[in-house]
């Protein structure tokens, strides 16, 4: 079958900016059919929820490609299910290659989008549905790749697992289910992480990163509570207004905005790419992050003000339980994204520090997330990944990054598995639709993101 539509895919993919030449022509047909697949199985979580079919679907592939039966399965949990596969290496006492990502995905209203998000299209270049971006695509071409090899004879020398979430869009359960098992992994590549950037103009490749930490998740309970009483006789402690002020000093908090190895590598790299203003800013911090000019020009930028230190901000509000009461009871969420190296139990302490406000009860109700640190910048992982960027990209920079939201490699950096989100996949910054409406990605990423696999697998299992 995929002989059969290897000519037609290589011609579709043949005609874009980014294509290389063809070299892999059959397991361009694959990764592309079986995103296709998977982007029509609704992959949501709730009643109807056709993740445990995605897997299915994969592991018909793996099988199909060489993976023994007894070495691909899948685990049901709740309504949703994983998938784990082992490619079993020469080597037994060396530890595993993890290859990690989720076949789950965000809700998509079909009245909102321009096209049916469960119905795969390919128009003008770009693979149209929930899930092209965000990440059924990448997985896809994941595991045509590892087939690709096997198909060429390649016999890694340390086991190589591939393994997809089936809630990571929600409570994460089976992420940290699959992180436990598979804590004494030598490294992980996270494919949900990481990508590169094209050129607004042109199309063509700016820059590559990988991303080699994160910012932990909190959410933080605020409450104040009162008797309460009649409207007409006001009282000087009313638990709305004491929690609205409370709520206003740490609105106006800034923590204190810090570097890592890793951010500093990122702010030097990206800034070639800022506007002059913004650039200068970036290198000024990465010299000196105490830097009040630059600190206020990245503060005020809100894709800026994420990367340079924690962040705490008032998301949900309630309170009151009458029109003509005074409030018994007045509550407030606030969201932090923490910067690696601290403690959320830290960070709530220093909020309950800026509120001053001795009637507001904080209380962490923190779901589905743990604390993390940065993955340490290692050489056989930097160096591979470069080089395999190189080989299909010749000359465009790779540099280091760091997500300011969640994915799997929290959970194994958690167990201290250094984890590296690396996906070869490259879109537009103005193009970026995951988890939004018609979600699209060139499909042109296919060729070299496969040529790119199989020189970084190899480099990390020989």
């Amino acid at each position: 079958m995929f002989k059969a539509m290897a000519a037609a895919a290589a011609a579709l993919i043949g005609t874009t900016a980014l294509a290389a030449p063809a070299s892999h022509p059959e397991a361009e047909a694959q990764a592309l059919d079986l995103a296709k697949r998977a982007i029509a199985l609704r992959s949501v979580a709730g009643p109807g929820n056709k993740t445990p079919e995605v897997a299915a679907l994969i592991k018909r592939a793996l099988v199909a490609g060489g993976f023994g039966e007894s070495d691909v399965t899948i685990t049901p949990v709740g309504d949703t299910a994983y998938l784990i596969g082992r490619w079993r290496g020469a080597d037994p006492s060396l530890k595993p290659l993890v290859i990690s990502g989720h076949i789950d995905v965000v809700e998509a209203n079909p009245k909102d989008w321009q096209r049916d998000p469960f119905t795969p299209v390919v128009e003008n270049g770009y693979l149209y549905g929930r899930g092209a971006t965000d990440m059924k695509l990448d997985a896809a071409i994941a595991v045509a790749a590892l087939i690709e090899l096997r198909r060429e004879g390649y016999r890694p020398r340390r086991d190589v697992i591939i393994e997809f979430s089936g809630d990571e869009e929600t409570v994460m359960k089976t992420s940290a289910l699959i992180a436990e098992q598979l804590k004494q992994a030598e490294l992980v590549l996270n494919i949900d992480g990481g990508g590169g950037t094209l050129d607004e103009k042109t199309g063509k490749p700016l820059y590559f990163t990988w991303q080699g930490a994160e910012k932990t998740y909190a959410d933080f309970e605020l409450t104040v509570t009162n008797p309460g009483g009649h409207s007409s006789a006001p009282r000087k402690a009313n638990a709305i207004n004491q929690l609205a002020a409370a709520l206003v000093r740490i609105g106006h908090h800034r923590f204190r905005p810090e570097v890592s190895p890793l951010t500093r590598s990122y702010f030097l790299a990206a800034s070639k790419y800022e506007a002059p203003a913004t650039a200068a800013a970036m290198r000024a911090f990465a010299r000196n992050p105490a830097d009040p000019k630059a600190i206020a020009t990245l503060a005020a930028d809100p894709s800026m003000v994420g990367k340079i230190g924690t962040t705490c901000v008032a998301t949900m509000i309630s309170g009151g339980h009458a029109l003509n009461a005074l409030p018994q009871r007045a509550s407030a969420n606030v969201n932090c994204r923490i910067f690696p190296g601290h403690k959320p139990a830290d960070i709530m302490a220093e909020l309950k520090r800026v509120a001053a406000e001795p009637a507001v009860q904080f209380k962490d109700v923190t779901e589905g997330s743990v604390p993390n640190d940065a993955s340490p910048m290692r050489a056989d992982f930097v160096g591979a990944v470069t080089r395999a960027m190189g080989e299909v990209y010749p000359g465009v920079p790779v540099f280091p990054s760091q997500a300011s939201g969640a994915s799997d490699s929290m959970w194994f950096r958690y167990h201290h598995v250094p984890s590296y989100g690396a996906s070869p996949v490259f879109t537009k910054n103005s193009e970026d639709f995951s988890h939004g409406l018609n979600e699209r990605t060139p499909i042109a990423n296919i060729r070299p993101a496969i040529d790119y696999y199989l020189t970084l697998v190899r480099e990390l299992t020989q």
